[in-house]
């Protein structure tokens, strides 16, 4: 049974064997001991101390194997980005055009870069090991973060992102990088991207504002234009069928697509309820799969089945087996949130 719940200082050195097993595949925690044990630190300190409104908190989740206590998973939620240091974009257009001399139309694609000041909510650093991956527990790591933030909804954007991790090779080189980035910034991409985390001035100071023609890059690198990595492609469907969709916003440094939604119209959050348990029962049931919560301090998530059992007295009670109510450490009278774990088979 696995559990997701709130980062602490003990998960440590967890995450960093996590982050070297992820090769470059997760540049928004990279291999650096201090700015690893800075964010946690941060994600602490935004789970207890919020401003009434988003403000830039991190929240980091790790995905625990409860019988093992190893830690197999991680995922974070930026509650606004933007604020006093921008994030940085391209914009990607498409525009036909035609000659009626010559008989033929070409669409040519062109990015823009945009600076987003007060921006959405975005959902990031998601890996799973790999000895773990498959469809039940990828989407159970992605999708929990959502009922966290259905939770406490005040302390989100109405808006949230999703920046897919882009082509990037396993010795860490993009090829629209060295195409377009490096003639620019005359460092490597890795420590392009290592810098970032840590400012993001470089970017506005040295990457030209002029609209750049993606036609006239090199092929490898056209070709990787809101491309997603093949290992992020699963991640990037799961998230399409929660209702996001591409944002017309590409990456930087590896021009990977940024996914967009409503926060209240994303299938997890609007399909979620609150119910209140009324029944522990010591043997397993039969129902359809649910991402199970705990409500409000102490956010806990698992995967289980529950029984909707209202009565007069409470129309919002539910049914629990006890070994989600072991592995959340719940009790009779607690409120838990719960969703379907699957679209298609949501009504």
């Amino acid at each position: 049974m696995f559990v997701i719940r709130p980062i602490n200082q003990k998960d440590h050195q967890g995450l960093m064997e996590l982050i070297i097993d992820s090769g470059h595949g997760l540049t928004s925690l990279p291999k650096d001991e201090e700015v690893i044990l800075n964010k946690i630190k941060l994600s602490e300190r935004s789970f207890i101390h919020r401003s009434d409104r988003p403000s830039g908190e991190l929240y980091l989740f790790v995905m625990e194997e409860i019988f093992t206590g190893k830690i197999v998973g991680v995922s974070g939620i930026i509650s606004k980005i933007g604020g006093f240091e921008p994030y940085y974009f391209y914009r990607l257009n498409e525009e036909e055009y035609s000659s009626e001399m010559l008989k033929t139309t070409k669409k040519v694609r062109s990015l823009h870069l945009e600076a987003i000041h007060s921006g959405p909510a975005e959902i990031c650093s998601l890996f799973l090991k790999k000895e773990f991956r498959n469809s039940q527990n990828g989407r159970f790591l992605s999708l929990s973060r959502f009922l966290f933030m259905a939770n406490d909804r005040k302390y989100f954007e109405d808006k949230v992102i999703a920046e897919m991790r882009g082509v990037v090779n396993e010795e860490g080189v993009s090829p629209f990088y060295n195409a377009v980035g490096a003639n620019f910034l005359n460092i490597e991409f890795t420590k392009a991207d290592f810098l970032s985390l840590k400012s993001k001035k470089f970017i506005d100071e040295l990457i030209p504002k002029y609209p750049l023609i993606v036609d006239l890059l090199p092929e490898e690198a056209q070709k990787v234009v809101a491309q997603v990595h093949p290992q992020t492609a699963p991640a990037k469907r799961i998230l399409e069928k929660e209702g996001f969709s591409f944002s017309g916003l590409v990456g930087v440094f590896e021009p990977g697509p940024v996914l967009k939604a409503n926060l209240d119209e994303v299938r997890t959050i609007r399909e979620s309820k609150v119910g209140i348990i009324a029944d522990i029962a010591k043997a397993e049931f039969e129902g359809k799969m649910q991402i199970l919560s705990r409500c409000g301090e102490n956010f806990k998530a698992s995967l289980g089945h529950i029984q909707e059992i209202p009565d007069e007295a409470n129309e919002q009670a539910v049914r629990i087996e006890a070994v989600t109510a072991a592995g959340l450490k719940l009790k009779l009278g607690d409120p838990i949130r719960y969703v379907t774990f699957r679209p298609e088979e949501s009504s």
